[in-house]
């Protein structure tokens, strides 16, 4: 028998137990051991009913995803569905923690399920740029009905054993996984229930076949977000093959639908895109074992944007909060707006209605650095200037407790720096959140000289724990993905110089599946700011300078690069910006020349992909996916594209470097120049990726 799945039998009741841990994923083994015990029970004369349940703390969560994209090894997970489904005894799935995936069909082909109360059930795949490829599709909605199968598989949603139990998911809900089967089973075979396959049932979609509406509504609700996305829209089309095809021929067109998105780019990006994170959390440089220290309250230095943003992310996830201000006016005004915010998500339903007053509960709002002291952690979220962070970091060493970890929310400055002016630098390292802190999941850890392992350790793991994903970087300006951008922001200033418009360089960057172009982005955040930092550093950039002199500063005066209307955030092209660029071209004697999206394109991306390259090998990134995760989660990367160093391996090198080579030529512009390692990479034919394995391996 199997190694990773055990079959008992009790009397008349076969007990089928996968044990294969973490979390009892559809392996080639685990596959054949199901297979192997079924047919061993079906086969058994005394064997009246079958219980499928798994050890550990979970059932089935999903397929093996490290077997994609290699050769199948039999059985696949189609044949073992089948012969449960064809058994002539009944099978019960016994459910707990999570089934997901493969985990959900195969508890579909069983004839009845029951789940412990805090199981969640879900066909995910579409998160991975994938549809369910074993029956998901067809079976689920037989279950449930189209309307919660198409929230299910094609928004990819998790539902409660609750919500199961409502919808006909599951039949029961117990207490223990294996002893509420069992004992559902001899229920079953005491009262000689009729076996129910849901693939000759067709009940639950006979009012979507009478009226097809009450599945393409559904549909068109949750595709509204998935511009760009593939695995939506082909999820969807498997789900109506369930309506509109018998059985069989609908399981043909899921299997069709399937191997074209695995086969695909869009998938395989995404499936990097998981693995990608799941690396991040690993920390290069930190002896193992190092275990991170106990964090049981956190203050937050600034009631502002930022860190009244960071403190709902805490409070969200249960962490008590000291939330400091220096007066009571400006605490007043950061934990009005934070009320504000938790009222309008119970109001829309995100979030149950007594949760605003119990998560408002969860800060305490005080004037004073002094009320600092019962904090594991400080995270400083104060004004972006060296001058008052190091003021802020000498006073800690006064009033934090020993051992306290110290993190400065800023998005450029130097940590090692701010780590001088306290007493106690090995406590010291940067905790970048993304705006706004409370939905944004990235934070980039920022590890300076003398940050200890533990410390480092402590900042990763409350991360993960506040539902953000951590990467962590060295010390830089812009650390990752500022530093990236700035090589955007250059060239995007220059393309208007030599004849681009804003809207058309912000239509290229939102067609290649960005959130905001750069031009609809300055306006968001105020044009003025960037302003004053020129007129600081004794800068000048002619066109946006004369913006900010016409006191267009951005969606705040209603006018920036673009026009809004009053209450509106839509960005429209204005005129009277062209004829801006224009005259400033005169006068500065620029001619204007035809530029064309596909050099928009080269321009916005490759210079980031060579200031990665950089990054890279100045190790201020441990690997490539750690850029990549910073983009996905930080800057609204598109994840069908796998972040900027993924892409660019998909786009080729060589073809980067060449035209990064001609951009500096063309344009005088010797920071466009390949870096060594791009240019080393691109010569001798390899990838980014290459780098990754190559250290792996090491």
């Amino acid at each position: 028998m199997s190694e990773v799945v055990k079959l008992e039998r009790h009397d008349n009741i076969a007990v089928v137990t996968v044990n294969s841990p973490p979390v009892n994923a559809l392996s080639a083994a685990v596959r054949g051991g199901i297979f192997d015990s079924i047919k061993s029970a079906i086969d058994d004369a005394q064997v009246q009913g079958i219980v499928l349940t798994c050890a550990g703390r979970t059932f089935i969560a999903g397929a093996d995803i490290t077997e994609f994209g290699k050769p199948p090894k039999p059985p696949g997970l189609a044949e073992v569905l089948s012969l449960m489904e064809s058994s002539p005894k009944p099978i019960v799935a016994a459910i707990h923690g999570t089934a997901l995936g493969g985990g959900l069909e195969v508890a579909l082909a069983c004839h009845y399920r029951v789940a412990t109360k805090d199981a969640k059930l879900g066909l995910p795949e579409v998160k991975l740029g994938l549809l369910p490829g074993a029956g998901g599709t067809q079976r689920l909605p037989r279950a449930v009905g189209p309307e919660l199968a198409v929230k299910m598989i094609v928004g990819g949603d998790l539902i409660s054993a609750d919500a199961a139990l409502k919808a006909g998911l599951i039949e029961e809900i117990v207490e223990g996984p294996a002893s509420g089967g069992e004992a559902f089973a001899r229920k079953v075979v005491a009262e000689k229930r009729p076996l129910r396959k849901l693939r000759d049932d067709d009940s639950k979609l006979a009012a979507a076949k009478a009226d097809r509406s009450i599945f393409t509504n559904a549909v068109a609700a949750l595709t509204k977000k998935s511009r760009g996305l593939e695995a939506p829209f082909a999820a969807a089309d498997a789900v109506g093959a369930a309506i509109d095809l018998p059985f069989d021929e609908g399981l043909k067109k899921e299997r069709e639908g399937f191997l074209k998105l695995m086969n695909g780019d869009q998938s395989k990006a995404q499936r990097y895109a998981f693995f990608a994170e799941r690396e991040a959390a690993k920390i290069s440089g930190v002896p193992e074992g190092t275990k991170g220290r106990n964090v049981a309250r956190v203050a937050i230095l600034g009631a502002g944007t930022m860190g009244g943003g960071i403190a709902m992310s805490f409070v969200n996830a249960g962490i008590p909060v000291t939330l400091i201000e220096t007066g009571e006016e400006q605490l007043k005004r950061g934990m009005g707006i934070m009320q504000k915010n938790y009222e309008a998500t119970a109001a829309r339903g995100g979030i149950p209605a007594d949760a605003p007053a119990k998560r408002m509960a969860l800060i305490n709002g005080v004037v004073g650095i002094e009320n600092v002291g019962d904090a594991d952690l400080v995270i400083e979220a104060v004004f972006e200037t060296m001058a008052v962070k190091k003021e802020v970091f000498g006073k800690l060493d006064q009033y934090a407790k020993p051992g306290a970890v110290l993190a400065s929310n800023t998005s450029y400055l130097n940590i090692d720096e701010i780590a001088q002016s306290t007493k106690r630098p090995q406590d010291v390292l940067g905790m970048h959140f993304f705006s706004p802190a409370n939905v944004m999941k990235l934070c980039e850890i920022v590890r300076a000289d003398k940050t200890a392992p533990d410390a480092l350790v402590t900042a990763v793991s409350i991360a993960r724990k506040i539902a953000k994903v951590p990467a962590v970087v060295g010390v830089c300006d812009g650390f990752v993905g500022n530093r990236m951008l700035a090589q955007r922001g250059k060239q995007s200033e220059k393309l208007l110089f030599e004849g681009a418009l804003p809207q058309q360089v912000d239509a290229v960057v939102t067609k290649f599946g960005m959130p905001m172009g750069p031009f609809a982005m300055g306006d968001l955040a105020g044009l003025d700011i960037g302003w004053r930092s020129r007129k600081d550093r004794g800068i000048k950039s002619e066109i946006a300078d004369a913006l900010c002199e016409a006191g267009r500063f951005g969606q705040k005066t209603g006018k920036g690069y673009y026009k809004y209307e009053q209450g509106s955030r839509a960005a429209l092209p204005d005129p009277e910006v062209e004829k801006l660029i224009d005259e400033t071209l005169a006068r500065l004697g620029r001619k204007k020349r035809v530029v064309s999206d596909d050099e928009i394109l080269e321009r916005m991306m490759y210079p980031m992909i060579n200031e990665g390259a950089k990054i890279l090998a100045e190790g201020i990134a441990a690997r490539p996916s750690d850029i990549d995760v910073v983009w996905l989660y930080g800057y609204g990367w598109p994840i069908y594209r796998g972040g900027p160093m993924f892409w660019a391996d998909t786009v080729g090198l060589k073809h980067i470097a060449d035209r990064l080579a001609f951009y500096a030529k063309e344009t005088n512009d010797p920071s466009l120049e390949p870096a060594p390692l791009l240019k080393k990479l691109a010569d001798e034919g390899k990838t980014f990726a290459s780098l990754a394995a190559a250290s792996k391996a090491a």
